[in-house]
């Protein structure tokens, strides 16, 4: 999903909220974190925050339409 509209990530938050949430991120690693930990959250952060985006703008896929793209029986 690293592929999302990111001006709609930005849209939600402004950037005062997102250097807040960094530091939330950043403040409840473990003291032994590493730039690679740091990096990890991040991202994980912004893809939740695109797939929120994404879901709240009827982007989405049915779970059984994928299911059934896939051959998959529910």
């Amino acid at each position: 999903m690293l592929s999302g509209n990111v001006s709609e990530v930005n849209a939600m938050q402004t950037a005062m909220d997102i250097k807040q949430a960094a530091h939330q991120l950043i403040d409840q690693l473990p003291t032994d974190a590493t730039w690679d930990d740091v990096v990890y959250r991040l991202v994980e952060r912004r893809e939740i925050e695109l797939g929120l985006a994404d879901s709240d703008a009827d982007r989405t896929t049915p779970v059984e339409d994928v299911m059934k793209e896939f051959g998959i029986e529910p």
